[in-house]
């Protein structure tokens, strides 16, 4: 256990960062799950903007690295523009 008035800081802050970035992930891999499940044209095209928003805030965020947001983002732009 920390014996250090910061370190029982620290614990507790990394705590609740580390939820919210759970959540965030989980939310966007969620969302992106739900784009994939489209399969009317109109639908994707609606979805995938918001879809992409939520993948560029968590690369910002340094939740997931840039490279996987761009491949995440070029995939699903392939997918929607196959519908």
């Amino acid at each position: 256990m920390a014996n250090h008035k910061s370190a029982l800081k620290r614990i507790r802050s990394n705590n609740k960062k580390r939820l919210r970035n759970r959540f965030q992930h989980k939310t966007a891999r969620n969302a992106i799950r739900k784009l994939r499940g489209v399969t009317s044209k109109k639908e994707g095209a609606k979805q995938f903007p918001v879809v992409v928003s939520l993948v560029d805030k968590l690369a910002k965020k340094n939740i997931i690295h840039a490279n996987k947001a761009a491949n995440i983002k070029a995939k699903l732009a392939k997918f929607v523009a196959s519908l």
